[in-house]
């Protein structure tokens, strides 16, 4: 089966993420089920739906295995099953009524007392509830817990629990700032936490039938956690820290309480289960007391139910399960072949056959321009990388052969047929004929303050959807001038500047220092730690050398002091803010730059880190400055923004990339994707997923196939590799002929020219 890994990434370690998945636990999880013979592409959640939504049409799953907590609101995590019940996917663990039930701990309590289940005495206190009296006559000791939260967040030892009403309306107030939809003030029951876990698809995993108690298998035995008794506080309770800081200090182990007890928390899961109509798998949790009744054992008293438990290998339910004989992966197993066994997918679980995909594979046009004047990089020696001495400024913005034959076989993984097609002067010729649904652009363009919207610009005339932004955005990024009005005139901060043709202009009362650059140039070619300058007659004398070098104008703006960061971005209208990258510069000068050699060398002078240390505060304002500033452009699909944020929090924009590098392992944007737990074909198909979007849209509004313009009478035309040659244009094979054989040489294609096939009859495979 082909299923869709829904989940939201810990990134940060903060207690925003507390309830997020770790890349470990993803990871386990994706290699659970492809052990068990399925296809898995992983889609992070976060960000906008939209981008979700474009990610599960392109990919078109069987199955959604969904861990996918939500970011915000009360409905949180209800938000996605709600969405895969909208397009008729079907999914593991419960649905979003029940979700939401589950999440509100006040209502859960209520709604389990008509099914005769014991819970501490419990209000919910929110400002208008407190205003109304919500803290009289409550009966001491009480703890206070966030009323829409799960993973411990907001419980503290030192704190939590209040024995006066002093303490109470003190710890109320201090949470109510931070929790403002509500807190559960509940009667604070000494004893031992427990946690019972439900997996109903481990009843028909091992053959079990209902047992005489009539308590399904699918509810497992009884985990204890135990709390080292060093760790300090006056009430047993398994905190924010403990669960998530301090995990070392707490034993999970099968409870040790006696059978009728035992069976009485399974007896109460199963009833909670089906109370609640959770599906697949849950996790209740109880405290145990000794019974204050003569002879009567424990009492067991409800705390709360998950109805989206963590996975994380080590957790309870994989203790619970491990009693039975049954492993990490027999549990993914498991809870699959439970949804699979709901929705009638048991079939198609259950089947050897190969699975037919729901789409037919795309003919990818792949456009780019090579590096050839660089001699590690032509022969895959190394990742595109100049040398210190490197004088291929030319072709800084070109990528190497590694990197296209990395992209090239990124988008061959999801079943396409790439057609490799380099812009070069004969790419109009070569487009035309090779017959391509989309294309997938990473081109530069060879000239002109427009040249990367060359292939755009052609590709829309052709009626051909392409990846990323269109022609208007990449002439208007690739000029900072014009960028930097496009800015102003949006509300968003950055630097005073002045665009100069000779030299020879009249300045602006600039505060100096200045940074000079290249108006029109990427890649930070023409700046050097040499750019910044203190003085008018330096400015002038900068932007002269860059005028007279480049051929083009010269920027000259104020040099901003202050952190440097770099942040990518994935989607369209509202597009996933990756995490933001700082540029560290080490043992800096007075005015450090990220330049040319930098991003161009492994040098010790630049380290970064991902995700950059930021407060709060601070990551709103980023996010937000990146997010006005890829609409301002009318970005799409992918963009990377630098940025400066000055010691009062200012945060400038340096400049926007639409058409960011994407050299595996080395570029800014490859890098920041890794930490947002995305591999290089994830990436890939993320970038590719607006185009193919794009496409199917093309598709329902006309009949005509997108490169209806191509010639040849009903066949499609074979497109060769671009060969080397003095000019380094593509060689294009005549309709129905094979390409013709190329040397190994540096500076030839790596991608392998392959006759192209009728555009009809293709084979069903998956995509992107």
């Amino acid at each position: 089966m082909r299923i869709a890994l829904t989940h939201n990434l810990k990134i940060t370690g903060s207690a925003e993420e507390a309830e997020f998945d770790s890349p470990e636990t993803i990871s386990a999880i994706a290699g659970a089920l492809e052990r068990a013979g399925h296809e898995v592409e992983r889609i992070e959640v976060s960000g906008p739906a939209s981008r979700v939504l474009a990610r599960l049409e392109a990919i078109q799953p069987d199955l959604i295995f969904n861990t996918a907590e939500g970011h915000k609101g009360k409905t949180r995590e209800a938000f996605y099953p709600s969405l895969f019940d909208e397009l008729g996917i079907p999914y593991t663990g419960s649905d979003a009524y029940a979700l939401n039930v589950a999440l509100d701990k006040s209502l859960t309590k209520r709604v389990l007392a008509s099914y005769g289940v014991t819970t501490p005495r419990a209000r919910l206190v929110n400002r208008t509830t407190l205003e109304s009296g919500a803290l009289d006559d409550v009966s001491f000791p009480v703890i206070v817990k966030p009323n829409f939260e799960g993973s411990s967040k907001g419980i503290f030892r030192e704190w939590s629990v209040c024995e006066d009403a002093y303490h109470l309306a003190e710890v109320v107030e201090r949470q109510l700032a931070r929790f403002e939809a509500g807190l559960l003030v509940e009667h604070y029951v000494a004893g031992v936490d427990v946690a019972c876990s439900f997996i109903d698809g481990l009843r028909e995993a091992s053959g079990a039938r209902t047992n005489g108690t009539a308590t399904p298998e699918g509810v497992l035995a009884p985990i204890e956690f135990v709390i080292d008794p060093q760790v300090p506080g006056s009430y047993n309770v398994y905190d924010f820290n403990l669960k998530h800081a301090k995990p070392e200090h707490v034993t999970l182990r099968p409870a040790q309480l006696p059978a009728q007890t035992i069976e009485r928390i399974r007896s109460l899961t199963a009833r909670i289960v089906r109370a609640l109509d959770l599906k697949d798998h849950a996790r209740c949790e109880f405290r145990v007391t000794p019974s204050t009744a003569r002879n009567q054992g424990h009492d067991v008293h409800f705390l709360e139910v998950d109805g989206l438990p963590t996975l994380q290998p080590g957790a309870s339910v994989f203790v619970a399960a491990a009693q039975r004989g049954v492993d990490f992966d027999g549990v993914i197993r498991a809870i699959v072949r439970s949804a699979c066994q709901r929705r009638g997918l048991l079939p198609l679980l259950e089947s050897n056959a190969p699975r037919r995909a729901k789409r037919s594979a795309l003919r990818v046009g792949f456009t780019y321009n090579m590096k050839r004047g660089e001699p590690a990089a032509a022969d895959g020696g190394a990742a595109g990388k100049a040398g210190s001495g490197a004088v291929y400024d030319s072709e800084a913005e070109f990528d190497s052969p590694r990197t296209i034959q990395a992209i090239a076989s990124a988008i061959e993984s999801y079943g396409h047929t790439v057609v490799p097609l380099e812009a070069t002067p004969d790419l109009p010729r070569a487009l035309t004929a090779a017959g391509v649904d989309v294309v997938f652009n990473i081109a530069e363009g060879l000239r002109g303050r427009g040249r990367e919207a060359q292939v755009p610009a052609l590709c829309e005339l052709l009626g051909i959807p392409y990846s990323g932004s269109d022609a208007t955005t990449l002439s208007l990024a690739l000029d900072k001038g014009l960028t930097k009005q496009i800015l102003r005139a949006a509300g968003i901060e950055t630097a005073e500047w002045q665009v100069v043709t000779t030299g020879r202009e009249k300045l602006k009362p600039f505060r100096y220092p200045v940074i000079v650059k290249p108006n029109a140039e990427g890649t930070s070619k023409g700046i050097t730690s040499a750019s910044v300058v203190k003085d008018e007659a330096a400015a002038r004398a900068a932007a002269k050398q860059l005028v007279d070098r480049y051929h083009q104008p010269a920027l000259i703006e104020e040099y901003i002091t202050g952190r440097e960061f770099t942040v990518g971005l994935l989607g369209e209208r509202r597009p996933k803010v990756l995490p933001p990258m700082e540029v560290v510069f080490v043992d800096p000068p007075t005015y450090p730059v990220y330049g040319y050699e930098e991003k161009q060398t492994d040098t010790p002078r630049v380290r970064f880190e991902c995700p950059a240390q930021l407060t709060p505060s601070e990551l709103r304002r980023v996010e937000k400055v990146v997010r006005d500033t890829f609409a301002a452009l009318a970005c799409r699909d992918v963009a990377r923004v630098d940025l400066r944020m000055t010691k009062d929090g200012r945060v400038y924009v340096i400049e926007i990339n639409p058409l960011p590098g994407l050299t595996p392992d080395f570029s800014d944007l490859c890098v920041i994707a890794k930490v947002a737990g995305m591999d290089y074909r994830s990436l890939i198909g993320e970038i590719m997923a607006g185009c193919l979007k794009r496409h199917r849209e093309t598709r329902s509004t006309s009949p005509q196939p997108a490169a209806a313009a191509a010639p040849a009478a009903g066949a499609a035309a074979s497109a060769a590799a671009p060969q080397a040659g003095a000019a380094g244009a593509a060689q294009t094979a005549e309709p129905g002929s094979q390409p013709a054989p190329g040397p190994a040489l540096a500076g030839s294609s790596p991608l392998a020219a392959e006759p192209a096939p009728q555009p009809t009859a293709s084979p069903e495979v998956a995509g992107p």
